[in-house]
Formats: structure tokens, C-alpha cells, sequence
């Protein structure tokens, strides 16, 4: 099964590519589920249909749906929220208030993503593509597994602190709400099975991204942005899209012939900043592209010479080698800044800051007690040495030379 998802800077065109990727891929054969997660669904204004949070049948092949967050959250965090509101409130806070503070930061961004994954693994498809938020949510709600995951945990060992004088006596004693059994399995079920398995599905080998882009300076840099942070939590980058092209007809023209110029320099650039990844030129469309007929001939330009769930390109990922006395650890972060970079470890993670995000890394038991050495940035990869040291403990922090 295929999983693709679809990212840009807002107005870019990701519905529209989203959902011309679906229909092409209906139309050529693939049971195909094309899905909104961003919370201003325009989903179902580009396929000229009305969508629920159920997958309504479009086409022989090609379904769709726009995942209702609220509906997700009562099914997945509907328990362990009415614990933590239940314990909010007895602190004095009032209701709407601990409504709030009783959700995980993305814990609703989380819930679309746990249902995308459900249909992603049911095995009625064989390809989901997913109209993401803008570039910033959407960077947000993919690291959300390993954040959530961390705040879970800590959760858990409140809840199991507390539980532990939490006896039959106790409850009749104390006032405080304690969480019962079920709490304990919700968080269980959330921490243990869930996001394990919706970290595994985002970083498979079946899951890519899309990176959609214009021929705009602000456009480019943040997509270019987008692709150092996406590679630092190793979620794969397989194509950009480049859409809004002037035609080559367009460009004979007087008025467009310089705008034409300018358009094929940042086409260029985008090939150069996003190398290997090949760019998937989109031309500017007469009218909006809409409706079924329309969005598949859209997605036959688009994919002329590619399967659109083919997976277009394959980059290298996280390597663990050795180097002389040492292991080098290289992570590659294409378009990384080097004064932007630090890192460190604790414990048993190498901790990586890319500009304003940071990345935990679970290093192999063996290097759990290892010494953090020195680190080099080269041709957009972050080469990380350790020296084996059993005794060792917490690493410094340090630059990137």
C-alpha cells in the first residue's frame, strides 16, 4: 500500500494536485483513497462533491473523505481527556478552561492522522494520498508521533505513580479524581500500539511526500526549508511539484516573455536545491481546475512519464558506520545551515537542532553509553561521531564544524 502526502506553503495548489494525483491513479487502475487532514477542508470544493468523514464513492477506484477532528477525538481521546478535565476542575479551573488544557499541544492534528492511518492499513486500497495543511502544520503534525509519544509517556508514569496508592481505601479518602483501569488502557493503547505503528507507516518504505511549490521566491524558500526538516525526523521526500507554469505559447507573447524568463531561472534553481528529487512541471490551467473530467487530465500532465504511485525517488536515510575507533553517525539534511545546527545526547538519544526543531534519535544499545565526539556538516549530510565509552554519561552540547 501507498501512502503520499501532499505539503506546500498555503495557495500553492496542494488540494488540487492532491486530488488530480487521485483521479489519475483511479483512472488507471488503483483502488485510491484521496483524503483532507487540513482543518479548512477545500477537499470537496475541488472534486465538486459534498464529503464527510466517511469515504464517499467518486468514481469506479477512487474514493474520498474530509476527517472530521472532532469525531476522531472523542473516539481516540475522549477518556483520557474527561480524566484530565475531571482533575483540572478540582484544582479550581474552570470547565472550558481545562477543556483546553486537557489536550495534548496537535493532539487534534494527532486523531486525523490515527484515521488516516486506519484506512491506510484496512487493505481497501492501494493508494491513500493526503491533502495536507500548510507547510508549518504539516511539519507539526508528522513529528507529532515522537512528540506525543514523549508526552504519553510521561503521562503514564504520573498516572501509574498516582495509582499506586490508589487502593479501594483511597479512593473513598481522597478526593483528587484518580484515573481508573480504563485511562490506564486508553493511554496504553495510544502509546504502545498506535504510535509506534503510525511512526513506523510515516517513515516506511511505502510513505512519501510531495513538496508542492510555485515560481515564487518566498514559495521556494520555505519548501527548501520544509526539506530540511523533514529529512532531520527521516520522513521521506520523493518529488516536487512545480505548478503554475506559463505555457510555452504563453510566453511568445511580449507581455509574458519576461515572466516566462523568470519562471524557467527558478525552475532551474528548484532542480538545483531539490536535487535528486525530480521536479514535476505543472502548467498554469486556463480556468480552476475542478471536477472529476478536469483533475484527471490535470494528473495525466502531471504524471506523463511516472506512475503517480511510483515512488519517484529514493534518498539516503539515517547510517550507523564505522570509522576507525569510532561510529559515525550520518543523517542528511539537504539544505541544512551549518550555524543553524546543534547537537547533543542524552542518555541513549542523539538530539539534533535544525534551526527552531529538534529531533531526538534512538541510538543502538552499544552507543547508549558512547561519548558524543565531534560533528561535521558536508554535502547536505550531518556526520555525528561517538567513541564507545561504557561508563560515559550525559554528552555536551556542540556546534556543527
Amino acid at each position: 500500500m501507498r501512502l503520499v502526502l501532499y505539503t506546500g506553503k498555503g495557495g500553492v495548489g496542494k488540494t488540487t494536485t492532491a486530488a488530480a494525483t487521485a483521479a489519475c491513479a483511479a483512472a488507471r487502475g488503483r483502488r485510491t483513497l484521496v483524503a483532507s487532514a487540513d482543518a479548512a477542508h477545500s477537499l470537496g470544493d475541488v472534486l465538486e462533491r459534498r464529503l464527510g468523514s466517511e469515504p464517499t464513492a467518486l468514481a469506479p477506484g477512487l474514493d474520498a473523505l474530509e476527517v472530521d477532528a472532532r469525531v476522531e477525538m472523542a473516539r481516540h481521546w475522549g477518556r483520557i481527556r474527561d480524566w484530565l478535565v475531571a482533575l483540572l476542575r478540582y484544582q479550581g479551573i474552570e470547565e472550558v478552561v481545562a477543556e483546553e488544557l486537557a489536550l495534548l499541544p496537535g493532539a487534534e492534528e494527532l486523531t486525523t492522522l490515527l484515521a488516516v492511518e486506519a484506512y491506510a492499513r484496512s487493505g481497501r486500497y492501494d493508494l491513500v494520498v493526503i491533502d495536507c495543511a500548510p507547510t508549518d502544520s504539516t511539519l507539526r503534525l508528522l513529528s507529532l508521533p515522537d512528540v506525543a509519544r514523549r508526552s504519553l509517556r510521561a503521562l503514564l508514569r504520573l498516572q501509574q505513580a498516582v495509582a499506586a496508592v490508589a487502593t479501594p481505601l483511597a479512593r473513598v479518602l481522597v478526593a483528587v479524581p484518580l484515573p481508573g483501569p480504563e485511562v490506564f488502557a486508553d493511554v496504553d493503547r495510544l502509546l504502545y500500539r498506535r504510535l509506534r505503528g503510525l511512526r513506523r507507516l510515516l517513515a516506511g518504505p511505502g510513505t512519501s511526500i510531495r513538496l508542492v511549490v510555485t515560481p515564487e521566491r518566498m514559495v521556494i524558500d520555505e519548501a527548501r526549508r520544509a526539506f530540511t526538516d523533514l529529512a532531520l525526523f527521516q520522513l521521506p521526500v520523493d518529488a516536487v511539484v512545480m505548478n503554475r507554469l506559463l505555457p510555452d505559447a504563453a510566453t511568445r507573447e511580449a507581455f509574458f516573455r519576461d515572466w516566462g524568463r523568470l519562471q524557467e531561472e527558478r525552475r532551474r534553481e528548484v532542480e538545483a536545491l531539490f536535487a535528486p528529487l525530480p521536479v514535476l512541471p505543472a502548467p498554469l490551467q486556463e480556468d480552476e481546475v475542478t471536477g472529476l473530467e478536469r483533475l484527471r487530465a490535470h494528473g495525466e500532465l502531471l504524471f506523463e512519464a511516472h506512475a503517480p504511485d511510483a515512488i519517484l525517488c529514493r534518498m539516503a536515510g539515517l547510517r550507523f558506520a564505522r570509522d576507525g575507533d569510532a561510529w559515525r553517525v550520518d543523517l542528511p539534511l539537504p539544505g541544512a545551515e551549518r550555524s543553524e545546527l546543534d547537537v547533543a545526547k542524552r542518555d541513549d538519544e542523539l538530539l539534533v537542532r535544525a534551526g527552531a526543531r529538534r529531533q531526538a534519535i534512538r541510538l543502538p544499545r552499544r552507543l547508549a553509553a558512547a561519548e558524543l565526539g565531534r560533528a561535521r556538516l558536508a554535502d547536505g549530510v550531518l556526520a555525528v561521531w561517538l567513541h564507545e565509552a561504557p561508563d560515559a554519561g550525559l554528552g555536551e552540547a556542540g556546534g556543527c564544524g
